[in-house]
C-alpha cells in the first residue's frame, strides 16, 4: 500500500476575502470623518502605520485606521484607496510605464475613499455605524487570492 500525502501545496486553494468599499457623499478631511465615526460607535478608530506599496519608480503610502470591537473581538481596518504620499525612487525613463505619482489600490474603483477590512472570515460591517448624509452604504467586494490587493492585505494582517 502507498502512503498518501496529507496535503500538497499546489492543491491548497486560498479562500477569497470580503472587503467593504466606503464612498463618501461629501468631501471631508480624514480626521473629521473618523471623529464622526468614533462619536457614533463604541469603536475608537486610530491612525496606525501606513500601508506602503513599492512600485518600480515610486513608493506609495496609504493611510490606515484601526479599531477593535470589544464584544466580538474583531479588528476593523480602514485603508485609504488613494495614496496620500509618493516618494520617487528613480527617474522614469519609459514613456508608458503605467506608474504615476498617485496610485489607487483598486484601480477600477477610483471613487472609493476607503477599503474596510475585518479580521473575521465572514465580516459583518453593519456593526460600524457610519455618519448619515456623509457616507453611501458600504458595498461588499470579494477579492480573490490572485489579486494584488489580496496579497497586500494578507501581508499587513
Amino acid at each position: 500500500m502507498e502512503i498518501q500525502k496529507l496535503y500538497d501545496l499546489d492543491d491548497i486553494e486560498f479562500e477569497d476575502i470580503t472587503i467593504g468599499l466606503v464612498r463618501l457623499a461629501k468631501n471631508i478631511p480624514d480626521h473629521e470623518f473618523f471623529y464622526k465615526v468614533n462619536q457614533n460607535n463604541n469603536l475608537k478608530f486610530a491612525r496606525i502605520k501606513d500601508l506602503v506599496f513599492h512600485g518600480s519608480y515610486y513608493d506609495y503610502h496609504f493611510q490606515r485606521f484601526e479599531a477593535y470591537h470589544k464584544f466580538t473581538k474583531t479588528c476593523f481596518t480602514f485603508i485609504s484607496n488613494r495614496s496620500i504620499q509618493s516618494n520617487q525612487k528613480k527617474l522614469q525613463t519609459e514613456l508608458f510605464s503605467g506608474e504615476d505619482n498617485i496610485k489607487f489600490l483598486l484601480n477600477n474603483q477610483a471613487d472609493v475613499e476607503y477599503i474596510l477590512h475585518s479580521s473575521e472570515q465572514f465580516p459583518d460591517f453593519s456593526v460600524i455605524l457610519l455618519p448619515e448624509n456623509l457616507v453611501f452604504p458600504i458595498q461588499d467586494y470579494t477579492l480573490s487570492s490572485d489579486e494584488e490587493l489580496y496579497q497586500i492585505i494578507q501581508y499587513y494582517e
